[in-house]
C-alpha cells in the first residue's frame, strides 16, 4: 500500500466520520426540538466516551445526555469508573474556565496596596459573612492589586448595599470600611449601576455559585474564604 494511497484512505475515512457525526447531530437536534419545544437553544451536540451516548450543551455550560436518536435524555454526572474521574464535572470546569485577562474589569473597582505587583480578583456580596472574614485576612496582605466585583446574590438588601458602594466616590474605602470595620455604608447619589447586573449575569454564565470566589493572575479559581497564609501561597504561585 503506497503512502499516497494510505493518505487518501485516511482522508476518506476521516471525512466519512465527520459526515456521520454531523448527520447524527442533525438528527438529535431535530428530534429534541420537535419533542421538547421548550428546550433552550442547543449550543452543541458531541459524542461522549460512552458508545451511543451524546452530550447536549445549552445555555453555554449546562449539559444533559441523550442517545443517538434523541429518544431519551439523562441528567446527572457521567463517571469514568476506570479512571475514577467525573467527566461531567471536568467538562463543566473547562466550559466555565475564566482567563484572568478576560475578566470584565470595567465592572469592578480596584484597591491597590503597596507596589500592587501581585494581582487578585474577587466576587463578593456585601452581606456575606464569609466575605467579611476573608476581607479581614486580605487587609493584612501587602503589595497586591485587588479587583472587587460586587456580586449581590443574597437578596434585595445586598443589591441595595452594592448600589450604595458602587455609587460612592471612594468605592474601595466604603467597601473595606463596611466589610472589615462594620462602618455603615453612607448614602450615595444615584449612578449607573448596570455593572452589578452584568456581574450577576457573568457569574451565572461562569458558574460562580458562592461568595467569595477568587481569581488569581494565573487564572486559578478558588471558591471560599481562604486564610491569609493560603492567599499568600496562591499569590506567589500565580506570579512564578
Amino acid at each position: 500500500m503506497t503512502r499516497l494511497f494510505k493518505t487518501c484512505l485516511l482522508a476518506l475515512l476521516t471525512g466519512l466520520s465527520i459526515g456521520a457525526a454531523t448527520a447524527q447531530e442533525a438528527v438529535i437536534r431535530k428530534n429534541l426540538a420537535e419533542r421538547l419545544p421548550n428546550l433552550p437553544r442547543i449550543d452543541e451536540v458531541t459524542p461522549t466516551p460512552m458508545k451511543g451516548l451524546y452530550e447536549v450543551r445549552f445555555n453555554d455550560s449546562e449539559i444533559f445526555y441523550t442517545d443517538a436518536g434523541g429518544n431519551f435524555i439523562l441528567q446527572g454526572n457521567l463517571i469514568d469508573t476506570q479512571a475514577r474521574t467525573d467527566l461531567t464535572e471536568e467538562r463543566i470546569e473547562r466550559l466555565t474556565a475564566v482567563n484572568f485577562k478576560d475578566l470584565p474589569l470595567k465592572d469592578a473597582f480596584t484597591i491597590v496596596r503597596g507596589n500592587g505587583q501581585r494581582k487578585l480578583a474577587v466576587f463578593e456580596d456585601p452581606n456575606c459573612g464569609y466575605c467579611k472574614r476573608f476581607e479581614r485576612d486580605l487587609a493584612k496582605i501587602d503589595n497586591v492589586t485587588i479587583h472587587v466585583f460586587l456580586y449581590p446574590i443574597l437578596g434585595q438588601d445586598s443589591v441595595d448595599k452594592s448600589r450604595q458602594i458602587w455609587c460612592a466616590r471612594d468605592k474601595g474605602k466604603v467597601f473595606v470600611d463596611w466589610m472589615v470595620r462594620d462602618v455603615a455604608i453612607p448614602k450615595s447619589d444615584r449612578c449607573d449601576t448596570g455593572a452589578l447586573q452584568r456581574n450577576v449575569e457573568f457569574g451565572k454564565k461562569t458558574r460562580i455559585t458562592g461568595t467569595p470566589t477568587l481569581f488569581f493572575a494565573n487564572s486559578a479559581r478558588v471558591p471560599g474564604a481562604i486564610d491569609r497564609a493560603r492567599i499568600e501561597q496562591l499569590l506567589a504561585e500565580a506570579n512564578q
